[in-house]
């Protein structure tokens, strides 16, 4: 079988290391190119030891000729603002783009500048990238050059919301996520408020009504429900590794019981190779999903109350970037869109 050449740009963060560990065992990709935030002397097997007669490539700073040079397909794990300077660079190249931060998630640069504080520098590309969520996208993303990876709180989000508001039985108006994240989430960098000492023991609400993935979440939800989604998220940092619990609660516009929703929810994805839907009495925990490419969903209706809750679990470093950018890499390749996962 034929492989594809593919880089990682930022191969030493949380997300770029767990691109490299997927990509280094998988059937279709070979990992012709890392970089790392500075310039080392080290290998990459040197920096993460597991990977010692696996993978045997230099982690030096990065350099925009050699990755072009080396690779077919590039992951740009970068930080916010980054990936805008250099996507353009590897599509004039040629080449096939996957961005993990979110300098082209937002179709809106005001929006964007907004939540992001920084002018966005490459409105040219914004109409040409697609949101790589496949379960809403997928189409689109096998003709895609360049790919927007989703945030992983609108991953977990928008997938427990999606199949409700695509049948229209969802109150567009009362969508209220409650999201808890592990440190994984923040990245690797040095933050006294991610320090072990701060964050052990303790869970906190972080960034009310001004969280940056609202309007992600927004924009992709008015788009599969075809009317204007502003969502309440309240993200909180718990002390765990990774993984994302969501719990998202919404009023119904009909009358419907839990087994009538369950159905709704399973037809919607039953040809999804990610997304598991439990049965009724059953909720999902981060515990199931963890070092996975995963969505489980469970939910309960309230019909007294008219309300759903749906509750969702996704790695945030597996379906939530990694995981998930690999498996846009196979659907815009022609790959077997679960090879490597």
């Amino acid at each position: 079988m034929s492989r594809i050449r593919v880089g990682v740009v930022g191969a030493t963060g949380y997300t770029g290391e767990e691109l490299v560990r997927i990509l280094s065992r998988h059937p279709r990709a070979e990992v012709a190119y890392v970089s790392g935030k500075e310039d080392r002397s080290e290998r990459i097997q040197d920096i993460f030891p597991y990977l010692q007669n696996t993978l045997d490539l230099k982690c030096n700073a990065f350099s925009i000729n050699e990755a072009i040079g080396k690779t077919d397909l590039v992951f740009l794990s970068l930080p916010h603002t980054l990936s805008m300077q250099n996507a353009p660079l590897f599509l004039k190249a040629g080449k096939k783009v996957i961005d993990i931060s979110a300098d082209y998630r937002l179709q809106d640069t005001k929006t964007y500048e907004k939540f992001y504080k920084t002018p966005h520098t490459d409105a040219e590309n914004l109409p040409r990238a697609v949101y790589g969520l496949p379960e809403l996208n997928r189409e689109k993303i096998k003709r895609a050059r360049l790919v927007a990876n989703p945030g992983c709180y609108p991953t977990g989000s928008i997938l427990g919301t999606a199949p409700g508001l695509a049948n229209g039985i969802f109150d567009e108006s009362s969508i209220q996520i409650d999201a808890k994240s592990g440190v994984t989430g923040a990245g690797r960098r040095a933050d006294k408020a991610l320090h072990f000492s701060e964050v052990n023991e303790s869970v906190k609400a972080y960034r009310l009504f001004e969280h940056q993935h609202v309007p992600e979440i927004d924009q992709a939800l008015s788009g599969v429900s075809k009317k204007p989604v502003s969502v309440v998220f309240v993200p909180h940092l718990v002390p765990i590794n990774r993984g994302i619990l969501s719990t998202i609660y919404v009023k119904l516009s009909k009358k419907m019981n839990t087994e009538e929703l369950l159905a709704l929810y399973k037809k919607f994805y039953e040809h999804e190779p990610f997304v598991k839907v439990y049965g009724a009495g059953h909720l999902p925990e981060i515990k199931y999903v963890v070092h996975t490419n995963f969505c489980d969903i469970g939910l309960k209706v309230n019909e007294e109350k008219n309300l759903a809750v749906i509750v969702t679990a996704i790695d945030n470093l597996g379906k939530g970037a990694a995981g998930q950018a690999i498996q846009n890499m196979n659907i815009m390749s022609g790959f077997e869109e679960t090879a490597g996962l």
